[in-house]
């Protein structure tokens, strides 16, 4: 397609981050999914739509073959298909010659080279283990039989593949500086071809692209940097200066003047102050004179009132 074509002109001619130079004119490919750890047209992950290759699980010695394609672009959780392959090592040939089939013959065969390789890989750390177990020593802790078989299952299985991952860097290394590589998939082990290229990186034997893009800035941002640069020097280069001196008389005017009107200021409040207090005390004075007096009637006219109310039910009887 016309982007491959596009992205892969960016990565070769501009800047890719998986990608490690060396002094003989060969790159490297740090990209796990990389069917041969060479960058190249063919072999690059990214600039082609349509890839396979064959992966290891991480603590397993199942192999998968993972495939991708141009109609789950659109997807990228679901961009790569995995598919199992059988431990059987001529069913797994078949199989992948069974989802290959209309692939392009160089992906097929680069995949049929990395599943050798790797199943070559499990058939010795195998041995290694089957030997460490027959030749090395046994410890027998106080602990449970169970647990103690665990352990020193564990401790074959861990030492076995730290001598195999040993082995195999330093063969790499010498392969890669002697250049006699060959046709052979060299990030069998995903692990072990990124210490290799860090360590080729540090001797300065390798050198990865420098990023040279600053990055994507906002248009608000790039302005008032801008705004705040052009006033900062602005603030440097001018100055401004009265055409009058001032004398000391004229300071001392100017603070008698500021005294004389903070002691305006505090006679206002006062007399505001006192204005407010004469009003409250009206307003009470008012209020008192509305209230009307309260009438106590006398003994007399009480006896009076209780005399004329039989005289009143007389009346009203006839």
């Amino acid at each position: 397609m016309a982007s491959d074509e596009i992205i892969w002109q960016i990565i070769n001619q501009q800047f890719c981050s998986f990608k490690l130079s060396t002094d003989k004119k060969q790159t490297f490919c740090r990209n796990e999914y990389n069917v041969t750890g060479l960058c190249n047209r063919q072999s690059c992950p990214l600039a082609n739509s349509r890839y396979a290759t064959i992966r290891r699980a991480p603590n397993k010695d199942t192999l998968y073959l993972y495939m991708k394609t141009i109609e789950r672009a659109h997807m990228p959780s679901k961009l790569w298909e995995r598919i199992k392959l059988p431990n059987n090592y001529q069913q797994a040939l078949e199989k992948i010659d069974d989802k290959l089939i209309y692939w392009p013959k160089f992906l097929v065969h680069k995949c049929k080279q990395r599943l050798t390789r790797l199943t070559q890989v499990n058939i010795r750390m195998r041995r290694i283990a089957a030997e460490e177990e027959r030749m090395g020593e046994k410890l027998v802790p106080k602990m449970a039989p169970k647990i103690r078989r665990r352990e020193e299952a564990r401790e074959r299985k861990a030492e076995a593949a730290a001598k195999l991952e040993k082995t195999i860097e330093r063969e790499l290394v010498e392969r890669l500086r002697s250049g006699a590589y060959g046709d052979q998939p060299l990030n069998v082990s995903e692990s072990i071809w990124k210490r290799v290229l860090n360590a080729m990186e540090k001797e300065g034997e390798g050198k990865r692209d420098k990023d040279m893009d600053p990055g994507i800035e906002s248009e608000e941002e790039a302005d008032e940097e801008a705004e705040d640069e052009s006033e900062d020097d602005l603030e440097k280069e001018v100055e401004y200066v009265s055409d009058i001196e001032e004398s000391d008389e004229e300071l001392e005017d100017i603070e008698d003047w500021l005294e004389s009107d903070e002691e305006e200021a505090d006679d206002d409040e006062e007399s505001e102050d006192s204005e407010d207090s004469d009003e409250e005390t009206d307003r009470k004075a008012g209020d008192k004179r509305k209230r009307g007096r309260a009438v106590k009637m006398t003994q007399k006219r009480l006896k009076q009132k209780q005399a004329e109310r039989p005289k009143i039910a007389e009346e009203l009887t006839w």
